[in-house]
């Protein structure tokens, strides 16, 4: 049976090259919204986070119809950290669209999930997208895009692949660069002349693989995937099986189904082969399982999601101000949340820590944790984060660490500072290329060499440089890599910072806190220029006297102190500090507070070293 009536299909892209507002144009203009209906902008981004930060972090299924043929469509996230989220969705589609910014051209993850989809052996519609920009340079980026392919190891079809001419603001695609489009037509057109029509045998055994979970308060956890063979119905008794374990197949029963349709999601009785379907009813169902018939329980394979990267301890808050913001502060409370993080993210993975308070959380990238992170507190937990650590592995008998593939995107006038800086930080130089009024360079450097490098490159660049990066492959160790050459100024003692405290040590380095704001002994307060942690008092209060001094008048002016966000907090702290997360507060401490055992702790380490 082939499936005319139907087409599977994902936009994939690199981050902001315009994938959920393309997403919104193909809704208005395939009958998704009444006539006078209010719209918004990025309607995909439904999670508060991502609306916030303008990216897109969870994949979203949506439905238009166009010409009597239902499109499922799949909006994927664009950062490299959430490339799981892609792996595992480009299962439930025959084909995809690769958008590319005609005026960046191809970028890290625009390799990395073309590099999945081909693979796979899907069909690809290239899409230059944004191609109203003043700076769009139509040719050049046509040229990438089949270096790309070709460096990729497409096949002969994918070659061939079509190639159209979008705006996405402005809801227009074309086949020709010189000609203006007027709507989507054109590559609805083509979604259906060229990404295959799903087929399979809807007489046959049931068989529909899950690629992704949603949860409802209601009906609980709901299973997301594409019928492979047979037809489902509603209230069937199924057997659970998984193809990549060997534990015996789990009886359960479908309760409810329903399909993508427009916003929303359409009640339905029965569904067939090729259907993108969500279903309610098997509580212990998790991504990769497989719904099969009760007469034949056969697993289907799941795709091998990439391995974590990057490595932090998550434990339970220990400071003084421990329980005051946060509902949720046990360690019970947390190992909970965090396995049940594992149901809905394949590239996670999280294993019991050193104590019954610790456990290890490894993901693809820095932000990949820090959205979990975020999402916790929003949620009202509390928890103390250790720095980022790679994950090394043994190959061979060779210690290797993982490398990153940096593309840099920054003015001609600031490559020196770029590239001296890099090389520091154990990089090679891949290459360097004029792009319009900018210099494009591309590196191959170890995971942990960008660790606390984003701001610094923020700084060099005057805040306009672009940088993207992407897990390459395991390269032998490169050696040790300095991360920060500055120290910490810690509080000595318990109390409210005082304005005369602060002015006092303001001359020390870069604060971290204002006036009137509770802190604790140990607690991170500043930066020291020096490579060196010092402790000072800012809750120190001058003391009043019967004389009056000559400057007793003058007004204390105080610097603006920095305000970390949880990202650059995590490119801040050292081996040996912490970051206290709370629902309403990130504070930075070391993981032993008291000054004195601190220092006991520090002398012994460095006897240590010297003895080896």
């Amino acid at each position: 049976m082939i499936r005319n009536d139907l087409r599977n299909v994902a936009i994939i892209a690199h981050v902001d090259h315009g994938k959920t507002t393309l997403v919104d144009e193909m809704l208005k203009q395939g009958g998704a919204y009444r006539e006078n209906q209010e719209t918004e902008d990025r309607v995909m981004d439904s999670n508060a986070l991502e609306r916030e930060r303008g990216i897109t972090i969870l994949a979203k299924n949506t439905a238009v119809h166009y010409k009597d043929v239902k499109i499922n469509i799949i909006d994927t996230p664009g950062h490299a950290d959430f490339g799981g989220e892609v792996e595992r969705i480009l299962k439930m589609v025959n084909g995809v669209i690769l958008l590319v910014d005609a005026a960046e051209g191809p970028m890290p993850q625009t390799r990395f999930v073309l590099q999945k989809a081909l693979a796979l052996n899907h069909r690809v519609i290239v899409v230059i997208n944004k191609i109203d920009k003043p700076d769009a340079r139509l040719g050049e980026v046509e040229d990438e895009v089949l270096e790309l392919l070709l460096d990729l190891g497409a096949n002969d079809e994918q070659l061939d692949s079509p190639m159209l001419y979008c705006s996405g603001r402005a809801g227009t695609a074309s086949e020709s660069p010189d000609e203006a489009g007027t709507t989507l037509e054109p590559l609805f057109d083509k979604i259906l002349d060229y990404i295959p029509a799903p087929e399979g045998d809807e007489n046959g055994e049931l068989q529909l693989l899950v690629s992704s979970i949603d949860y409802n308060d209601y009906v609980g956890r709901i299973g997301i995937g594409r019928i492979e063979r047979g037809t489902i119905r509603k209230n069937q008794d199924a057997y659970i099986c998984n193809y990549h374990t060997e534990a015996a197949p789990r009886r359960t029963k479908v309760v409810s189904i329903s399909q993508f349709d427009g916003l929303g999601k359409l009640p339905v009785e029965t569904a067939t082969v090729g259907d993108i379907v969500c279903f309610s009813g098997a509580e212990e169902i998790t991504i990769g399982d497989t719904i099969t018939s009760l007469n034949a329980p056969e697993a289907l394979e799941f795709v091998k999601v990439s391995e974590p990267t990057l490595e932090m301890t998550f434990s339970v808050n220990s400071s003084p101000f421990a329980g005051r913001e946060g509902k949720f502060v046990t360690s019970r409370q947390l190992r909970e949340r965090l396995y049940k993080e594992l149901l809905k993210d394949v590239s996670l993975r999280v294993s019991d820590g050193e104590t019954t308070e610790e456990f290890k959380v490894a993901g693809r990238g820095e932000m990949h944790l820090a959205i979990l992170i975020e999402n916790m507190r929003r949620e009202g937990f509390e928890v103390c984060c250790s720095n980022p650590r790679v994950l090394y592995k043994e190959i061979d008998g060779v210690r290797c660490e993982p490398m990153e593939r940096v593309t840099l995107d920054v003015p001609a006038e600031y490559v020196g500072a770029v590239v001296e800086k890099l090389g520091r930080r154990k990089g090679d130089l891949l290459e360097m290329m004029p792009v319009g009024t900018r210099t494009r360079i591309e590196y191959l450097i170890p995971a942990r060499g960008l660790f606390g490098y984003r701001s610094e490159f923020l700084s060099d660049t005057h805040g306009e440089g672009i940088m993207n990066s992407v897990f390459e492959d395991y390269q032998p160790f490169r050696g040790e890599i300095t991360r920060r050459y500055t120290g910490s100024l810690i509080a000595s003692e318990d109390g409210v910072t005082t304005r005369y405290g602060l002015y006092n040590t303001q001359d020390r380095g870069q604060l971290f806190v204002g006036p009137q704001t509770p802190v604790y002994e140990g607690m991170i307060v500043g930066e020291c220029p020096k490579n060196e942690d010092i402790a000072i008092n800012p809750c120190k209060e001058k003391h009043l006297t019967a004389i009056r001094s000559s400057g007793a008048d003058e007004k204390l002016l105080l610097t603006p102190p920095v305000i970390f966000s949880l990202e650059e907090a995590l490119e801040f702290i050292n081996d040996d500090e912490l970051i206290e997360v709370t629902p309403k507060s990130i504070r930075l401490r070391k993981k032993i507070l008291n000054n004195e055992l601190r220092m006991k702790e520090m002398m012994r380490i460095r006897r240590a070293a010297a003895a080896k």
